[in-house]
């Protein structure tokens, strides 16, 4: 751990991102594009260089932590953890910490700790945006706009919550986002399992189909729509599964428990039966979106 103590003052708006990839290149840009100063830490120094050209303002080295009044952890779950705790002295009394990992148990549970005596606070946050693409190449300053960001408040009192989250949406104003929604950590990767990971797994595995490698020609939206997640970061996917593994798993044993309805259906040319499968899936797409 370091040993110097954390300051008691920050430059205000300024902002420390640690992580140069797709979500933490989107933050630092968006950032810059609206005035603010931006300090960026990457693994990768060829990355820090080059997002050194035109969007951060410097390295966040050490000296600089302190002076963030904002820092994003956008790293893989075990290294946003890691460099918090490394790091947790250096940060400003006043000072808001979030990350922008897939799943908040295990990242608020061990982030909250690390925060316990300090005078910065953690905020779990989940910007939900993203493309089939990673890296700082593919980030972009209009990634957030329009979309919703869970949120994961602290425990503490209402009236003090309540000016924490104003508070950090105006530091995150730059970013656009359409929404905020409060949950807990509990909740968040539950529904999580069912919106983002499920969906990655299914794409990732309906390309394995040796008929695949002989769709062209033969494919439109439907087969454009179902891989587009198919295409992964195979090492950050590992983490955020395994990270969410009980609710994962529940999701993925009832998309097998329904596929195998189908299966039967067809295997016995069913035809009353599949079309009530097939209506049950409509009738419910359609509610869940409101129409």
């Amino acid at each position: 751990m370091p040993e110097q103590s954390s300051t008691t003052s920050f430059v205000p708006g300024r902002c420390g991102v640690v992580g140069l990839g797709l979500m933490g290149g989107s933050f630092a840009r968006a950032f810059r594009a609206a005035g603010r100063e931006v300090f960026a830490w990457n693994r990768t120094r060829s990355t820090l260089e080059l997002a050194e050209i035109e969007t951060v303002t410097g390295e966040l080295t050490d000296d600089v932590i302190g002076t963030c009044e904002l820092i994003v952890l956008a790293g893989y779950p075990q290294s946003a953890i890691d460099w918090l705790r490394e790091k947790a002295d250096l940060i400003a009394d006043g000072a808001i910490v979030i990350d922008t990992v897939g799943v908040k148990r295990v990242i608020c549970e061990t982030c909250d700790k690390i925060s316990e005596g300090h005078g910065w606070t953690f905020v779990g946050c989940h910007p939900m945006a993203g493309t089939q693409y990673s890296g700082f190449a593919h980030s972009r300053a209009t990634m957030f706009k329009g979309a919703p960001m869970v949120v994961i408040p602290p425990k503490m009192g209402d009236l003090e919550r309540a000016d924490l989250l104003e508070r950090l949406k105006e530091l995150l104003a730059p970013c656009q986002f359409g929404s905020f929604t409060l949950a807990t950590a509990g909740v968040h990767d539950h529904v999580i399992a069912f919106t983002s990971q499920l969906a990655h797994v299914v794409s990732n595995a309906y390309v394995k189909s040796p008929t695949a490698r002989e769709h062209h020609g033969f494919s439109a939206g439907s087969y454009r729509d179902l891989t587009r997640v198919a295409q992964l970061n195979a090492t950050m996917w590992t983490e955020l599964f395994l990270d969410n593994a009980d609710n994962l798993s529940d999701e993925l044993g009832s998309i097998i428990d329904s596929l195998q309805q189908y299966k039967d259906a067809i295997d016995e040319k069913d035809a009353p039966r599949l079309k009530e499968l097939l209506a049950e899936g409509d009738r419910i797409k359609r509610e869940v979106e409101g129409r």
